[in-house]
């Protein structure tokens, strides 16, 4: 079944989804980055061209010919995915293929209205029996 980590108390839902795909990537893992439109897929493939400061990390998008081949992959709304190891959801609702995968994160920001729509996602994994955690991003050290 599903592992769903919740990332909460996120200032740059973007950066933490890039540090989480760097961690990922570095432990082996591959990494699906789903977003809802075209404007933030576009935003997180510029940002990761340049995260970390001294590096980037590899990735392409899911409609690529060689997607399969890549560490992390951006995915702005379509159904292909060339693996279902780790999925990174940008999105305000749970996705409908968020069961196909191994384990999925949620960041959430400190904003109300993201706030909200986290707890509704976290209702909607628990009422379900899915295996959730938390991580509070703004206890980090």
């Amino acid at each position: 079944m599903t592992k769903i980590d919740f990332y909460t108390g996120s200032t740059d839902k973007l950066r933490t989804a890039c540090q989480l795909s760097h961690k990922a990537m570095q432990n082996g893992v591959r990494v699906i980055l789903s977003t809802a439109d075209a404007a933030t897929t576009d935003a997180l493939d510029k940002l990761l061209w340049h995260f970390p400061a001294t590096a980037f990390i590899p990735h392409c998008r899911s409609d690529a010919e060689q997607a399969e081949q890549w560490p992390v992959v951006l995915n702005g709304g379509n159904d292909r995915f060339p693996h279902y190891g780790l999925l990174i959801s940008l999105h305000n609702e749970c996705v409908s293929f968020f069961s196909r995968f191994e384990r999925v994160i949620e960041i959430i920001s400190h904003d109300a209205e993201d706030s909200r729509l986290g707890r509704a996602r976290f209702k909607f994994y628990r009422d379900r029996g899915y295996e959730l955690s938390h991580v509070d991003l703004s206890k980090a050290p």
